[in-house]
């Protein structure tokens, strides 16, 4: 290493020590002007003294039988959140639509396309009774899997039966 370059070195540390100091200096001074005007005003604030209580109160709060319980009632604070409510099907083509289509339009879990008569032919030639039972009651085999009433539990049988006569009539 060359004199110069031994120098510069030298010199680099130095002026990086320098500011190191200045900042340790900088950040006692303006953690001992803070402790002097800030400490106290954020120790009264209502509202964190609230957010404290806050986390530091019980997780859970055990009811008494023979005492009075009323401070454990539960609160709801704002609206109650929507009830989502599904349409339900009326026709046989409104139950495809809303049920079945999901799965027999794009062949999914090897559910027979709509419209593909190679791969409903075999399925129609058992019969609708075993079309009607797979539907229903849900199905697993090597053809694919059929969910119970498509995954819509709140749907009458009428109208999954409705639903397959429905199919029955597009893949003939």
């Amino acid at each position: 290493m060359s004199k110069k370059d031994s120098q510069f070195f030298n010199l680099f540390s130095l002026v990086l020590g320098i500011l190191v100091a200045i900042a340790i200096v900088l950040f006692g001074v303006a953690r001992a002007v803070g402790h002097n005007t800030q400490s106290v005003h954020v120790l009264q604030d209502a509202k964190y003294v609230a957010e404290v209580q806050e986390r530091i109160s019980p997780l859970v709060r055990v009811a008494v039988a023979g005492q009075d319980n009323a401070a454990l009632a539960i609160k709801v604070e704002g609206p109650p959140p929507p009830v989502v409510v599904m349409a339900m099907p009326t026709t046989g083509e409104e139950t495809y639509k809303a049920v079945c289509a999901t799965c027999h339009s794009a062949g999914i879990a090897g559910a027979p396309k709509s419209g593909d008569r190679a791969n409903w032919g075999p399925r129609i030639a058992q019969g609708k009774d075993t079309l009607y039972k797979h539907a229903v009651q849900g199905y697993t085999g090597k053809g694919g899997v059929m969910p119970a009433k498509g995954g819509r539990p709140d749907i009458g049988d009428d109208m999954i039966r409705l639903g397959v006569d429905y199919m029955v009539e597009l893949n003939k």
